[in-house]
């Protein structure tokens, strides 16, 4: 016996070597990729891009220059703004201000260990845009895009490409126009409350900011799922909250794997995720078997979507055969409905409500074009198109406060874009404010508000006719901008003619960015009845 267990432990010798040997080859090659990934290939990266004249900061490893942007933000956003001042890429993007003000237009930094290079021409941001190479891809955040929604917004290739076409028909004009009344009832509801809160006097002050942002989530719900108006609601109080926890940490959500720990955030992030989800899925559910016992496909977003995704069908669809896309799949692009649509029109109306308090003339001008049009009749669609100072305010303050600072894109394959070979793996960053503020492309007036400049249309704008870019450029140009246009419009033309307003004492000028422009201490503004 004693032999035979001798025998045994002499014959498991070899196996544990080999097991120690494997494990220690994982190991070895684990740590081989972490240094390619965090030493070797950005050095090779820099001194491709170096070699090529593009100067910029140092690799740091392994957080490139992330440490640096946060003390420079934190830094900027401790100081706010003068009133009227529109100046505001110094505050609201310091780490690229400062990167552009000592080494150029086009000069580099890094975001962890990708180099990132800085586009400042407005043609060779709309060749990247316009992916006339092929040989880019959107960035990804997964954990992110998975709290936003992982639709159109993320996806690439024949996927995107699929998903766009389905989407496409329920955004065009024609189905818009049938949600104008869903438009006016929210806006009546908004305008009837701020009736309310009038003092004695006429007048009260109002942080608009929240009270557009819940404005522009009425909307959403009412366009996207109107008979499950109430469903919708709850939707978009839960992607608030989602909205609220990824500001706080979009940083750590940035880091690869961040979301995959069980922090009180990250567990508070999915459980709103899986109630979002949930909803969705009933209300998607509920739509197809109504579909299919006969009923007619609705005019809101989710009807309009269901009705294209029928007609794509394959058949290939495991959970709803028959059609393009999956169950989740519309979950996901619902998901981006609402950040989509309810952030970009929230902040472009709460900047519009700023900007015309600190110019009251301009003010003055829109409301005296509202009120001659409709008189006290509900704004119409033939109406709004022919609004032309109120679409050259939206178009001005969409230059000063775009929603989104910028767009990045990733090489995939070596490619050269204005005599600069790029590598694989380097990040194209297209500042759009930068664009937007830029004396060379829109004169020495560049920081001034002067919606005038709009008066001949956007391509005469400026001295270049495509440095303007609030929702992109090319064939991922944002799928919703007529539909925030037009809600822009609607609010504005139910709230001019009822209100006057100004900047209150309260108010503190501080534009920021985390996903898109917010005022950071809210937009209180003083209201008063006409």
């Amino acid at each position: 016996m004693v032999l035979e267990a001798s025998f045994a432990a002499a014959a498991s010798v070899p196996w544990i070597f080999l097991l120690g040997g494997l494990t220690g080859l994982v190991l070895l090659w684990q740590t081989g990729r972490l240094l390619h990934q965090l030493w070797w290939q950005p050095r090779r990266l820099e001194r491709a891009l170096r070699a090529q004249g593009i100067r910029g900061t140092s690799y740091h490893f392994p957080a490139g220059d992330l440490k640096e942007y946060g003390r420079l933000a934190k830094e900027a956003w401790s100081k706010p703004l003068p009133l009227r001042c529109h100046d505001t890429v110094q505050r609201v993007a310091p780490f690229l201000y400062q990167l552009v003000r000592e080494h150029g237009k086009t000069s580099m930094s890094w975001f962890g260990p990708s180099p990132k290079v800085a586009i400042v021409d407005p043609e060779l941001a709309k060749d990247v845009l316009s992916n006339k190479f092929g040989h880019m891809e959107k960035l990804k955040f997964p954990g992110l895009s998975k709290i936003m929604g992982d639709g159109v917004l993320s996806h690439e290739g024949e996927k995107w490409v699929k998903h766009r076409r389905i989407l496409n028909p329920a955004f065009h004009l024609e189905k818009l126009k049938r949600m104008l009344p869903a438009f006016s009832a929210c806006c009546q509801e908004l305008v009837s409350r701020w009736a309310e809160s009038l003092g004695s006097d006429g007048a009260c002050e109002l942080d608009v900011w929240p009270e557009l942002q819940n404005l522009t989530g009425d909307v959403i719900s009412r366009t996207a799922f109107s008979s499950s108006y109430h469903e919708g609601r709850r939707i978009f109080q839960l992607q608030a909250k989602q909205a609220l926890l990824v500001m706080t940490n979009i940083r750590k959500i940035m880091i690869p794997g961040y979301m995959s720990l069980p922090t009180a955030n990250n567990r508070k992030i999915h459980k709103n995720n899986k109630e979002v989800e949930s909803i969705l899925r009933d209300i998607i559910r509920k739509r197809i078997q109504a579909v299919k016992q006969g009923e007619s496909t609705k005019d809101d977003l989710l009807g309009l979507l269901l009705e294209t995704n029928m007609r794509e069908g394959d058949g290939n669809n495991s959970e709803s055969t028959g059609m393009g896309m999956t169950i989740e799949d519309i979950i996901e692009e619902c998901k981006v409905f609402y950040f989509a649509g309810m952030e970009t029109t929230s902040v472009l109306l709460t900047w519009t409500m700023v900007v015309l308090s600190m110019h009251p003339e301009w003010q003055d001008r829109a409301r005296v074009e509202v009120t001659g049009l409709f008189g006290k009749n509900k704004p119409e669609y033939e109406g709004l198109s022919r609004l032309k100072i109120v679409a050259m305010v939206l178009y001005e303050v969409l230059r000063l406060y775009p929603p989104a600072t910028s767009f990045a894109r990733k090489t995939n394959k070596e490619m050269e874009i204005g005599g600069i070979t790029y590598p694989a793996g380097v990040i194209l960053e297209l500042p759009v404010l930068f664009i937007h503020h830029d004396p060379d492309i829109w004169g020495g007036d560049v920081h001034e508000f002067r919606p005038d400049r709009f008066a001949e249309g956007i391509s005469k704008a400026s001295m270049d006719s495509g440095a303007f870019l609030p929702f992109g450029w090319g064939p991922r140009i944002c799928i919703g901008q007529n539909f925030a246009l037009l809600e822009a419009k609607m609010a504005l033309c139910m709230i001019l003619p009822r209100f006057e307003f100004e900047l209150a004492p309260s108010y503190t000028h501080a534009p920021h960015t985390v996903i898109t422009m917010h005022p950071m201490h809210g937009a209180q503004l003083k209201l008063k009845a006409i």
